[in-house]
């Protein structure tokens, strides 16, 4: 690895309005570079936005979907990282064959970098869980990608660092959700509508225990246990009828935050992330003193088939 400046971007999406949604990774993208940022992370399906489609029927997200990597909104990132001379990277429905897939791509101006699919996926049932890791070089940097729940397994993650990756993109759509956790609970819409007279009330409620206190109770165990950078990355305001805290950040192999957005509105943060702290991290120590002989309980089949489940009620 060597160093490298990273922007982590949040904004408030707008359901299945791709035009405006891409606009807004443009414009956040040139935000970035004007930072000295050469790689840019936006948040999950960030693209057509997220949360909206669990009422939308398979012939309809069908429609949302597209392919990768002749789709339009991929060949709009490849021509936005063109432009700015920098990798970015996006989230999206992708369709191939007749599956659809919850799906993070890297572009830079020379075309389709990686891809990833989500491995716990539970937004609609018409999804496909994608089935493999996606570890990659990307300016002289092994990255890895996993979405959203999926880095709630903390195997994820310790596999991604074991297939080298030292920087690892969490896209996520997630914050202000119902839960059984003290303190947690959604976050009133009107706060969000009154954010300009009132910003103090709405920012105590994104930096407290629905928001930034819950993502620090985790976000800082991946990264340190592993010896890695996390570049995580959320929406923030409407996501289709709750309201989401943004809080994108980037951590470092601490498991501290390097930078982050406190914004309550549209942002990017950037980072310079040092090769040096992927060496002298204890994470990375951890790695080389595993006893994989003790570990076949991992691997064994379990009695009951895989459920991935958020901690909300859906929609149906």
């Amino acid at each position: 690895m060597r160093d490298i400046r990273i922007g982590a971007a949040q904004f408030e999406h707008r359901n299945g309005d791709k035009a405006y949604n891409l606009s807004r990774v443009r414009e956040l993208t040139a935000q970035a570079v004007e930072q000295g940022a050469e790689i840019v992370s936006f948040h999950e399906c960030c693209i057509s936005a997220y949360t909206f489609v669990q009422t939308h029927s398979k012939q309809a997200l069908w429609d949302l979907a597209e392919e990768v990597p002749s789709g339009p909104s991929t060949q709009e990132l490849i021509r936005i990282a063109a432009e700015y001379k920098v990798a970015v990277l996006a989230g999206l429905f992708e369709r191939e064959g007749d599956k659809i897939y919850n799906t993070y791509v890297c572009c830079t101006g020379d075309g389709l970098v990686a891809r990833f699919r989500k491995l716990h996926t539970f937004v609609s049932p018409h999804l496909t869980p994608g089935s493999e890791y996606c570890v990659f070089d990307l300016y002289g940097c092994k990255c890895g990608i996993l979405i959203c729940y999926d880095n709630n397994l903390v195997e994820n993650v310790r596999i991604n660092a074991l297939h080298g990756a030292k920087i690892i993109f969490m896209p996520h759509v997630t914050g202000c959700l119902p839960s059984v956790m003290p303190g947690r609970g959604t976050v009133a819409r009107e706060l969000w509508d009154n954010r300009d007279r009132d910003p103090v009330r709405l920012r105590q409620e994104f930096m407290g225990p629905k928001n930034r206190g819950w993502l620090l109770r985790w976000l800082p165990a991946r990264a340190y246990d592993n010896g890695i950078y996390a570049v995580f990355t959320n929406p923030v305001g409407m996501d289709d009828d709750t309201v989401k805290g943004g809080n994108s950040m980037i951590l470092d192999p601490f498991g501290e935050v390097l930078c982050e957005s406190n914004a309550l509105g549209d942002e990017v943060v950037v980072g310079l992330c040092t090769a040096e702290k992927i060496g002298i991290s204890s994470g990375q120590r951890y790695l080389r003193a595993r006893r994989t002989d003790m570990y076949g309980k991992l691997v064994e089949t379990p009695a009951e088939a895989p459920v991935t489940a958020p901690g909300w009620t859906l929609k149906r």
